[in-house]
């Protein structure tokens, strides 16, 4: 009997295997799937999109630990390919963070991303974030290592946001602890230029992210460009939410005031589509087998 092998494992060997890794966040299992049959190896459940699609608000610490949690485990149960969650700040203390990683490891998530945010957290490009002290940003870290050294294994992305409100410097100097507390990936959130997007991976020999955020702070210079900088993950943290809002105002709009789905046929998938996206034709298969 052929073993399968964990979410982890594949994260694990993406990374050991390719130099650099395009990923586009989800929100949804229906974002999630339709990333998936892009082609691309991993996906990411952002916070902010999550929040958006889910409960209609803002990322500012709104969804419990519990709506997340919903929202991940679904999105687990309805695709192949690694998923790294957004887990926020461990919503709570140390001992918070350690349930955030149990339960998200238990339903199957990749990877885990844990942030230095003092509570309520905020989307990364949005102003008003501050970050607790490092004893704190540490704690959780060690936190989240200490559980996976217990058998629940998850890669850990630790994320800084330091650099809004302390420079570039602390947030490169948490980032470097971050990674000698055990965590496998690191996130210094929000360069401003090209200069500071540059000088984090050159600064830190360890995995590291760059969150490309459409309108937001950081400049996108592009893919051969961040790879060649030292970034072994693009994030497109709201590229897939973005899309979406843009596609469904225009069709509502237009269907609004014309009455027709004529005038926004170039913005809807076909009916073939629509069914093969969620896998109709495999449903229809079991179906036959076993009536």
């Amino acid at each position: 009997m052929k073993i399968r092998k964990s979410q982890t494992e594949k994260l694990r060997e993406l990374l050991i295997a390719k130099e650099f890794i395009p990923v586009p966040s989800c929100f949804d299992t229906l974002s999630a799937k339709l990333i998936e049959q892009a082609n691309f190896d991993v996906t990411f459940m952002s916070g902010f999109a999550a929040s958006a699609s889910r409960i209609g608000s803002p990322d500012l610490g709104l969804m419990t630990f519990s709506e997340v949690f919903d929202q991940a485990n679904n999105i687990c149960n309805a695709i192949d390919i690694p998923m790294i969650v957004d887990g926020d700040t461990g919503y709570g203390n140390a001992m918070n963070v350690r349930r955030t990683l149990k339960e998200c490891s238990k339903a199957g998530c990749a990877g885990i991303l844990i942030e230095d945010q003092l509570a309520p957290k905020r989307c990364g490009h949005t102003p008003g974030k501050d970050v607790v002290g490092r004893d704190e940003a540490f704690d959780r870290i060690r936190a989240a290592n200490d559980m996976r050294n217990e058998g629940y294994d998850i890669l850990i992305m630790a994320r800084t946001d330091a650099n809004h409100t302390h420079g570039l410097n602390e947030a490169i100097e948490r980032a470097q602890k971050f990674f000698d507390l055990g965590a496998d990936i690191l996130f210094v959130e929000a360069p401003k230029n090209l200069t500071e997007l540059k000088a984090i991976p050159s600064s830190i020999q360890a995995p590291q992210v760059a969150n490309m955020v459409f309108g937001g702070l950081t400049p996108e210079p592009g893919r051969e460009v961040l790879a060649s900088m030292g970034y072994s993950i693009v994030l497109y943290a709201n590229a897939a939410l973005q899309t979406a809002i843009q596609a469904l105002s225009i069709t509502l709009s237009s269907l609004r005031d014309t009455g027709s789905l004529a005038e926004c046929s170039d913005l809807l998938a076909s009916f073939d589509k629509r069914q093969a996206v969620v896998q109709k034709e495999k449903w229809d298969e079991f179906e036959r087998k076993h009536n």
